[in-house]
């Protein structure tokens, strides 16, 4: 099993055995949701709010384990199968630090969530941009259009294009933290119109493709 597997295995026990350890000091009712300037307004049952992340931790990577398998396209995954491991880890450790925030918090080191929170995702939105460029076509991860799904050029030259966009929202997310509140939704903004425009140009690529042929 390579060490990424390893490292995500031992993430998720050890977040189900720190939540167990400080059940017992945490209130009935914990946040489990912040509003964007950071502050709690969803809350839980104890129970519920403390192993809910874990048990979607343990979901997904059991998904991410089979999903290769199950693939028709399961031999492209030789080809970037370091870059798939590094995104599992990258997700789980991503969710292990929400779920450290979150237990700090409801133990009373109350903070603007917001404010740990982005960068996190920003980093993990930049990591991304690097899968996407060293993905082959498949069926679970990557930019999946109708038209990335059928040919191998355009496939590769959309992920080019994702990769640079993944990177750059990335990298404006963890610097939109300084512009509290509206930096971090314009980041997103320009990550989800870019992906819709990703969409587009898939398409055209594709059009282009069938015109040489």
């Amino acid at each position: 099993m390579k060490k990424e597997w390893i490292l995500s295995i031992f993430l998720v026990l050890a977040v189900f055995a720190i939540g167990a350890y400080f059940y017992g000091q945490l209130p009935e009712k914990i946040a489990v949701h912040w509003n964007i300037d950071g502050k709690a307004d969803g809350f839980s049952e104890k129970g519920f709010g403390v192993f809910m992340l874990p048990l979607l931790m343990t979901g997904m990577l059991a998904l991410f384990y089979f999903l290769p398998s199950i693939d028709p396209l399961k031999s492209n995954y030789k080809e970037f199968k370091k870059e798939y491991d590094g995104l599992v880890l990258a997700l789980i450790g991503f969710f292990a630090y929400i779920f450290a925030l979150s237990l700090a918090y409801n133990l009373g080191h109350l903070f603007n969530m917001s404010q740990f929170m982005v960068p996190g995702l920003g980093i993990l939105i930049f990591y991304l941009g690097g899968v996407l460029s060293k993905a082959k076509r498949n069926w679970f991860v990557g930019i999946r259009t109708p038209w990335t799904m059928t040919n191998d050029i355009v496939w590769k030259k959309t992920h080019e294009a994702g990769a640079k966009l993944f990177r750059i929202s990335g990298a404006l997310l963890i610097i939109s933290i300084l512009l509290p509140p509206y930096g971090p939704l314009i980041s997103i903004g320009i990550l989800v119109v870019g992906s819709l425009g990703l969409v587009v140009y898939s398409y055209v690529l594709y059009k282009k493709q069938l015109s040489k042929s």
